[in-house]
């Protein structure tokens, strides 16, 4: 069984699980064309996957960008690590890794594809797409998704080479026209769905124009659209879970308490501060998410594979979202890399935009205050050997460490020295 098939059905029969999905959100190159695949300055082990370039032209250093092996290679890495529930990508790299490939035969990480494209994620460079209000649009067809053909060959056994879930994404502008048309176009992809038994998760954006909502109040035009819009829709053609901007407890809460078989998930938004990124997972987890789907938060990390263990034990509560942060800047340490920002600087808090493609203002930065990281930096790095490789740790009779006796300074060391073992 796939984990996010065990993990819903966890969360559903106990809504005190802590049981939580993590999902990579590999698709953006349905919105971002050439800087989709992220900077080049972290890469999978296999290492670069150069083309053939002219020199004199430019260097694929001063380029930047890894290139669609590079970023496959990637996607391969962070699947076999087996720390994600779901990888989404587009129709194209899921026929490249899940068709041809069967990358996901044996793993227990659920592919997945984006099924339509609004007009409000067409983030390319020098284009005004954006700031147009959203229109509905897809580009993948489920047949597509499910088998890389036109019509597959249904056998009603339900399997499928391909992916057989998929994000169907709507946003709400506030507009009489513009809104009955994109909820349209979702009763068609939803009927459709149910014919040919496709799962799908459905994504709502905040608007992308103004709206004239205030921003404060944004959380409940939601909720209330969310609410209404699936009221009118049985079991069958449901969306297994929700991918919305993380609006606050308030906002939160009064999603995720509403149906118990409702399963609330938050998006990322750009990438921030890997605070954001750690505080942002951590506090949605405790208002009622039940699933995170970071993109660019993952995608930019200076190390992917750590960065997304650092998401994990965080919704495993094993480890605070700043005692998380040491810890990363500590395997980056261990592994030479040279960080994007301070650890001061990444231990701040900014209110991120949360719009595709990161032209929303931001709002200033804020300082975590009273941080117990920062008044300990210098004891924990002159600490005794013997400290910090857990020699006086408390353990479990089975020789373990025990997590629940540990304090904050001991959880910190023992990740750190632990991750620079995996990454180093």
């Amino acid at each position: 069984m796939k984990s996010l098939d065990a993990k819903l059905a966890e969360i559903k029969a106990n809504r005190a699980s802590r049981a939580f999905i993590i999902a990579d959100a590999k698709d953006a190159d349905m919105a971002f064309g050439v800087r989709a695949p992220g900077p080049r300055s972290f890469l999978a082990q296999r290492g670069s996957q150069p083309a053939k370039f002219s020199p004199e032209v430019w260097s694929r250093d001063e380029f930047g960008y890894r290139n669609l092996p590079e970023f496959l290679d990637i996607i391969r890495e962070v699947t076999h690590q087996g720390l994600v529930d779901i990888m989404l990508m587009s129709a194209y790299v899921n026929e490249q890794l899940a068709i041809k490939e069967g990358l996901f035969k044996n793993s227990h990480v659920t592919p997945a594809a984006r099924a339509n494209d609004t007009t409000d994620v067409w983030a390319v460079r020098h284009g005004c797409y954006t700031r147009e209000p959203s229109q509905p649009f897809r580009s993948a067809s489920i047949d597509h998704i499910q088998c890389g053909e036109v019509e597959c060959d249904r056998d009603g056994s339900g399997s499928f080479t391909g992916a057989n879930l998929g994000l169907y994404s709507i946003t709400f502008v506030n507009e009489l026209d513009q809104d009955r048309e994109a909820l349209l176009w979702y009763k068609e992809f939803r009927e459709e769905a149910e014919r040919k038994g496709f799962r799908h998760f459905l994504e709502i954006f905040d608007p992308n124009v103004s709206s004239g909502i205030a921003p404060e109040k944004l959380g409940e035009f939601i909720n209330d659209n969310i609410l209404r819009t699936l009221a009118g829709v049985p079991d069958a053609g449901r969306p297994v879970f929700l991918k919305i901007v993380y609006h606050g407890p308030k906002a939160m809460e009064e999603l995720a308490q509403y149906d118990p078989n409702l399963v609330v998930g938050i998006l990322g938004g750009s990438a921030g501060t890997t605070y954001d990124a750690f505080r942002l997972i951590h506090d949605a987890q405790k208002y009622g998410a039940r699933v995170a789907l970071f993109g660019r938060k993952i995608n930019n990390a200076e190390h992917q594979l750590a960065f997304i263990e650092m998401l994990r034990l965080i919704t495993d509560g094993k480890i605070s979202p700043d005692e998380a942060v040491r810890a990363y800047h500590g395997v980056l340490q261990g592994k030479g890399i040279k960080p994007t920002r301070t650890l001061d600087d990444d231990l701040k808090l900014t209110d991120q935009a949360m719009s595709y493609d990161g032209s929303a203002k931001k709002r200033a930065t804020v300082e975590v205050r009273d941080n117990p990281l920062a008044a300990r930096t210098n004891e924990t790095q002159n600490s005794k050997p013997e400290t910090r490789n857990g020699a006086d740790w408390p353990k479990l009779a089975d020789g373990k460490p025990d997590f629940e006796k540990m304090n904050a300074t001991q959880r910190v060391a023992y990740h750190d020295g632990r991750l620079k073992r995996t990454f180093g």
